[in-house]
């Protein structure tokens, strides 16, 4: 499928692994111009070295964190005039004892999940509201809709960004600028496995792949009867950011094997 964004201008912030990456994939062999972001230099620079390579385009990597306003403000002077945007983060460790969540992990989460995706948003929506056309995706969590115990550092931050995007969606839409969100179920990435001990942790586990992930499809059914690849949802969020997606505004797609139980 042609996605009519050739020779656009995209950031892909959070692209050098997982979702992230494979969405960036995605845009790069839509033949887009190309920014991603990420903390960690290495892999951040080899993913933007491949990307070139494999599609032929324009990708320019940037170390920058965009839960910081440091981070952030490297980004806009890196790629000020985006036509596309996707941001994405790195899952949150799962907190366990839900009364041992402090004051100060609620504020990284809302830093990183909640406010640097709104700045970020923030900054580049009137630039595209000058150009008349946009797209801004946000890959979050189903967890945002499916409130999960274990899961306190994701979910509600995120709740707190679908809500503000559904809202600022529909002030932007009559420009040409469109806001949707993904809201990915269980996805094996790297973030995951990343996570894998502190799940562990979290049920009393031994901390092996096997082992926490047999215990996460006992007790969290997926209907499709496997746990995802970032594949699985990156053509999706490449449609939205293109101009067929133009009647698509202001919504939560989630992508799950059919987990989350809900009509809307």
């Amino acid at each position: 499928m042609d996605l009519q964004i050739q020779g656009k201008k995209a950031i892909m912030a959070g692209g050098s692994a997982g979702m992230g990456r494979a969405t960036a994939e995605r845009l790069a062999e839509a033949g887009v111009e190309l920014y991603i972001t990420a903390r960690r230099e290495e892999r951040l620079v080899n993913a933007a070295k491949e990307m070139s390579e494999k599609y032929g385009t324009t990708v320019t990597p940037i170390v920058a964190d965009s839960s910081t306003e440091e981070g952030r403000q490297t980004l806009f002077t890196a790629c000020p005039d985006p036509d596309i945007l996707a941001i994405t983060i790195k899952p949150p460790a799962p907190n366990g004892d839900f009364l041992k969540v402090t004051p100060e992990m609620w504020r990284d989460s809302i830093d990183t999940a909640l406010i640097g995706p709104i700045e970020i948003m923030r900054n580049y929506i009137p630039v595209m509201k000058d150009k008349g056309w946009g797209r801004i995706v946000n890959i979050a969590t189903f967890s945002a809709k499916n409130p999960m115990i274990w899961r306190l550092m994701s979910g509600p931050a995120r709740s707190a960004l679908i809500n503000y995007t559904a809202s600022v969606s529909r002030e932007i839409a009559q420009y040409g600028v469109n806001i949707n969100n993904i809201l990915p179920g269980m996805f094996a990435t790297e973030g995951a496995d990343e996570i894998i001990g502190h799940y562990a942790d979290a049920f009393g586990l031994a901390p092996d792949r096997e082992t926490v992930m047999t215990h996460f499809l006992q007790n969290n059914k997926i209907p499709a009867g496997f746990v995802a690849d970032a594949d699985d949802m990156a053509p999706m969020a490449a449609l939205l950011c293109s101009p067929l997606a133009r009647f698509i505004v202001g919504q939560n797609i989630v992508i799950d094997g059919g987990q989350h139980h809900s009509l809307f």
